[in-house]
């Protein structure tokens, strides 16, 4: 799928977008990848000299995953039309390992369940087949 999808699902643009291409995307499940630049602004000032990947960064790019796969459950349903999905719940982060400015990540997000207008989802990160990070979050919709 092209950038275009991307900016058709979210409305996330540069320099906070941190999807580079969507894999696959089904009901339940969307897999993404995204390389880290070397220029990222947020490298400026993290680890100087030695650039790491901030941990809210990495989240941020699991939650975008699911907001471009809760985009098509919310543009399919009547009462989700217009929707944007807003993260209101991040819980069992855990961090496996650091990433770099040229590494390239894999984000896996699948849907767990909705109860009224909350969505649950488990995002899971990995570089070379190698879990980076993992959490759970939740969504609601909100007027886009």
């Amino acid at each position: 799928m092209t950038r275009e999808d991307i900016y058709k699902a979210i409305p996330h643009r540069p320099p906070f977008l941190f999807i580079d291409e969507i894999e696959s995307w089904t009901e339940k499940e969307i897999i993404c990848k995204y390389t880290f630049k070397e220029n990222e602004f947020f490298f400026q000032g993290h680890y100087p000299g030695n650039p790491i990947v901030p941990g809210v960064i990495l989240c941020e790019s699991g939650l975008q995953a699911g907001a471009i796969l809760l985009s098509r459950l919310f543009r399919e349903s009547e009462s989700g039309r217009g929707m944007v999905p807003v993260v209101v719940k991040i819980d069992e982060i855990r961090f496996r390992q650091i990433i770099r400015p040229s590494e390239t990540i894999t984000l896996r997000v699948a849907f767990k369940e909705r109860l009224a207008n909350a969505y649950f989802l488990v995002a899971k990160i990995e570089k070379d087949g190698k879990a980076v990070t993992r959490f759970e979050f939740s969504c609601t919709g909100t007027a886009g």
